[in-house]
């Protein structure tokens, strides 16, 4: 199965299989005997994950415990009236309905795969996924067995649906962070083997290196070509080349091999791949590609087995755009209800400055070349100085420009201008947080002259920006600008936008860059 890329690579490489606690010290040197514990640790990872399973199962049924304890104590003050009977101790709880129903959950989330590479928040995600599922899988069972202990218990499983998620997510957390440390000081390793000694191999070296909380430890090379002199890279001996790759994996075993190999060699993957299906071993491919042309996180998927890998998508497909417009449609509510007055207070200023429009319309470009009308106070004296959007001969709208009027100073200088555009957000046409939009004659401009500048338009155009609070406003580089855009677009994620709006908050409309 295709892997990730060079960049990112510990975040990235594919999930390999997680290994048990080994005996050796931290300061092993990457010797065969190290090497040899590899059949051993791939049997002692199935009692790992026994283990996990167990204590997982222990942590749900503490939480039904403790759910039908605060029950109790709600119902019958705080020295309840303990039941006698052992029976009502082992029903009562639903214990024994949560727990196993709750393993086959996490089973069903990938909870018991390897997560060595693996980001804690994604797998709280999971961890609440599976959570979820589990109690309605509970709610439907007791309504099909015990119809009227769903009735009787219905504030039971509402405390059972809050406690049990907030259980397995702080248990899970504690685990994955003890077990990173052990990892970090040299303990539950995994050893791979890297073939390619080229630029690509020196990368995912380096890149496992930094990330040592994975417990991924390559203990040697293999060379891309057929034969090499060479005896070490980066400190880790090269075990002769492709010639000779079945004697190296027998004589020095590992639990995985990653495939560097350099683009003018990709016609001998096949074949490479052929030769490994002897070794009872994880294979990762890393491709050789540019790292400008790689996103911050691949997809890998496929399509009656032939293996697709998406290097370039819009990152709001599914869930993820169903949030930020959930966020986009109420944080624009809140706006307009908030500021109405403000806006009131600056439609009338506008009037007053002169004649002309107080609502400017402009033509720009969002989401997929899609063109809108963005919606503006008027700051200039003339309407026609408005249609260029600040961005004349080359420059931007300079300092005391002299077309600006009084009030349109100030308010491009306290952002206020831009208050109307709240009412793009409602309309979908805008986000509240993205790449600033542009008028289609510069875009048309801009992406021949700046590579990459139409991956902006890969989500909507926002009224505030990675690059805006971070102060490329006004006649600042555009390719600095450019360079925040598309972080932005290639590290999108729900949180990224809560943090830019905080960000816009807490740093005010007002920037030495606005005018």
């Amino acid at each position: 199965m295709l892997g990730s890329g060079p960049e990112g690579l510990g975040e990235r490489l594919g999930r390999l299989r997680g290994g048990a606690l080994t005996t050796h010290p931290p300061n092993d040197s990457p010797t065969n005997t190290e090497a040899g514990k590899a059949p051993m640790v791939k049997q002692q990872h199935q009692l790992f994950v026994a283990l996990l399973a167990v204590s997982d199962g222990l942590v749900a049924s503490l939480a039904c415990y403790a759910a039908w304890g605060m029950h109790r104590v709600r119902t019958f003050g705080y020295f309840p009236d303990w039941p006698g009977q052992w029976e009502s101790w082992v029903k009562n709880p639903v214990a024994f309905f949560v727990a196993p129903i709750l393993l086959v959950a996490f089973q069903m989330n990938g909870l018991y795969r390897p997560r060595r590479d693996e980001s804690l928040v994604r797998e709280q995600l999971g961890v609440l996924r599976g959570s979820v599922l589990s109690f309605a899988a509970v709610v439907v069972v007791l309504w099909l067995v015990d119809n009227q202990a769903l009735d009787e218990g219905r504030f039971h499983l509402a405390l059972l649906g809050l406690v049990l998620p907030l259980a397995m997510g702080l248990h899970r957390m504690a685990f994955r962070i003890g077990l990173r440390s052990l990892r970090s000081r040299g303990w539950n390793l995994r050893h791979v083997a890297i073939i390619g000694v080229g630029r690509l191999g020196h990368i995912a070296c380096r890149t496992v290196e930094r990330n040592s909380w994975t417990g991924i430890k390559v203990v040697y090379f293999v060379s891309h070509r057929e034969q090499t002199k060479r005896t070490d890279v980066m400190g880790r001996p090269v075990y002769d080349g492709l010639d000779d790759l079945e004697r190296t994996l027998d004589e020095h075993p590992v639990d995985s091999v990653y495939i560097c190999l350099p683009n003018s060699q990709a016609s001998a993957l096949p074949e490479v791949l052929a030769r490994l299906e002897r070794f009872a071993l994880d294979v990762r491919i890393i491709p050789d590609v540019q790292p400008r042309y790689l996103p911050s996180a691949m997809a890998v998927s496929e399509l009656e087995g032939m293996p697709i890998l998406s290097v370039r998508e819009c990152p709001l497909y599914g869930l993820g755009g169903v949030s930020k417009r959930a966020l986009d449609i109420i944080g624009a509510g809140v706006g307009l209800l908030v500021f109405s007055p403000v806006m009131l207070a600056c439609a009338i200023a506008v009037r007053l400055s002169g004649p002309g429009r107080v609502i400017f319309k402009q033509r720009r470009v969002s989401i997929g070349g899609e063109t809108f009308k963005i919606y503006k106070f008027r700051t200039m004296f003339h309407v026609e100085d408005e249609k260029y959007g600040g961005y004349t001969d080359d420059q931007w709208t300079q300092r005391d420009d002299p077309r600006i009027t009084p009030v349109g100073r100030f308010l491009r200088k306290t952002s206020l201008d831009e208050l109307p555009q709240l009412l793009n957000v409602l309309k979908g046409q805008m986000s509240l947080v993205g790449p600033r939009p542009e008028r289609p004659e510069l875009i048309s401009r801009f992406r021949d002259d700046w590579r990459g500048y139409m991956l902006r338009q890969h989500v909507k155009a926002g009224i505030t920006g990675w690059a805006q609070v971070n102060g490329l406003r006004g006649d600042t580089s555009l390719r600095k600008r450019l360079q925040y855009d598309l972080h932005y677009v290639r590290h999108w994620s729900f949180g990224f936008d809560l943090k830019i709006l905080a960000l816009t908050v807490l740093r005010g409309f007002i920037h030495r860059n606005a005018h």
